[in-house]
């Protein structure tokens, strides 16, 4: 079925246009991933899958065999990452349904829409956690392939923690005792997942949470954890978790002292490298606009792949927007989100941008920039910043930095491009003008 997938973006020019083996972008002011001047005329030379050189108009020769792409006026960056995605989830309001229903199509058609619009809104590299093992390596490994578009996607495969939600066992893994903590990470990585999910880890014994870690460590695996409660965070930190997920707590207005007291202590270690933090928060706090204005939903770009059944479907569960039960209690947690994140901010640890795409009313194809812009226009975070962490510090967590999340020589030509100036208004992002991925051509 995949194979009909890629038949059917061929003939429909879906997955790009096989590239000329070298493409300048030739005059716009490029946006580099590590935080420095944007480079005004900049060009960008491509030989490829790769960028060969970069440079500025008159410095910088440009082949004569080159296709020449003008990027005059445009804003030029690294293709972005969002680091907290679910390929198996479009939307839809009703996760007991969607799990019955669905998994059968996870694979063939549910993940690979997923993916696509991912890198149509300008995503060129993803993490999704939590999935059905197989499911998700088969799709990611399509991708890698050149079979299905997409980001490269990196991914965990079924979470880890102290026992699985009913009705939830094809991707969530229950532990008992130590030993099986330790069983369980070496299949997902003898799989060849990229990471480990761990969760709800205040209900685990430390020695489990340890295992987890310590396992994971030993195959090179950076394991991520949920932040949603106190506990959870003081274990992850005590066990060495490299990066913790969502800006929890609830309705708690800020983090406990002795929590901020750990991240900082963490945070001093400059042996252990960064600590990363995805707080996940456009979400939660665009919910009441999109309750309120619910426009965004008629969007048809989350329809890219999905038969119509599955798109009535999404459109039937969020129909009344107001009444959705996983954002009742969104209206008192919004309020507490900016003060939060700014506490992690000021500890002294990375954040980087990831979404939660996939669930009630947030879609693959709208939630990332979405992130950014809160950042950004509601957060008032430089936008600079903003991106850095959309680029450059993904790549340094996934350990991928030598290839990918800036746009220099030798690294992979992952580039997107918008008309306007991206450092002033962030929410250019939200139609994506050039995607370029791996020298391929998909917008």
């Amino acid at each position: 079925m995949i194979r009909l997938i890629f038949t059917f973006c061929l003939v429909f020019g879906l997955l790009g246009s096989s590239p000329a083996q070298k493409k300048a972008l030739v005059g716009g002011t490029l946006i580099d991933g590590f935080g420095s001047i944007p480079i005004r005329n900049s060009v960008v030379l491509i030989d490829g899958e790769r960028i060969s050189a970069v440079g500025q108009i008159g410095e910088l020769e440009i082949p004569a065999d080159a296709e020449l792409i003008s990027t005059e006026g445009m804003s030029i960056l690294p293709g972005l990452w969002d680091m907290h995605v679910h390929l198996m989830i479009n939307g839809h309001s009703n996760y007991t349904h969607w799990q019955q229903k669905y998994p059968p199509l996870y694979r063939e058609v549910i993940m690979p829409a997923s993916a696509h619009q991912l890198l149509m809104a300008g995503v060129t590299s993803a993490r999704d956690l939590g999935g059905p093992l197989e499911d998700i390596l088969a799709v990611r490994d399509a991708i890698n392939r050149g079979d299905i578009p997409g980001p490269t996607m990196y991914v965990s495969g079924p979470f880890i923690q102290h026992e699985p939600y009913p009705g939830t066992e094809a991707y969530r893994w229950g532990v008992s005792g130590a030993g099986d903590a330790r069983a369980k990470v070496k299949v997902l990585a003898d799989a060849g997942v990229d990471c480990i999910k761990l969760i709800d880890q205040d209900q685990m014994t430390m020695e489990e949470v340890h295992a987890v870690v310590e396992e994971a460590h030993s195959h090179e695996l950076t394991v991520v954890a949920h932040a949603h409660r106190p506990e959870e965070i003081r274990r992850g930190l005590i066990a060495g978790v490299d990066c913790f997920e969502h800006t929890g707590l609830a309705t708690a207005p800020e983090y406990p002292e002795d929590v901020l007291n750990l991240i900082k202590e963490r945070t001093a270690q400059m042996n252990l490298g960064p600590l990363f933090w995805c707080p996940t928060v456009e979400g939660l706090y665009n919910y009441e606009y999109v309750r309120d204005n619910p426009e965004k939903l008629d969007n048809d770009s989350w329809h890219l792949g999905l038969p119509d059944s599955i798109i009535e479907d999404i459109k039937q569960s969020i129909r009344h927007p107001s009444r959705l039960p996983y954002f009742q209690i969104t209206p008192s947690r919004r309020p507490t989100l900016e003060k939060k994140i700014n506490q992690l901010k000021e500890s002294g640890l990375v954040l980087v941008t990831g979404t939660d795409s996939g669930i009630p009313m947030k879609f693959h194809s709208q939630s990332t920039w979405n992130e950014l812009d809160v950042w950004v226009n509601e957060f008032g975070f430089d936008a600079m910043y903003t991106i850095k962490a959309a680029t450059y510090w993904p790549s340094v967590l996934m350990g991928v930095d030598d290839e990918v999340g800036t746009i220099s020589e030798g690294k992979y030509a992952d580039i997107i491009a918008v008309k306007g100036d991206v450092l002033r208004y962030i929410d250019l992002l939200q139609d994506v003008d050039l995607i370029i991925k791996h020298g391929k051509r998909y917008k």
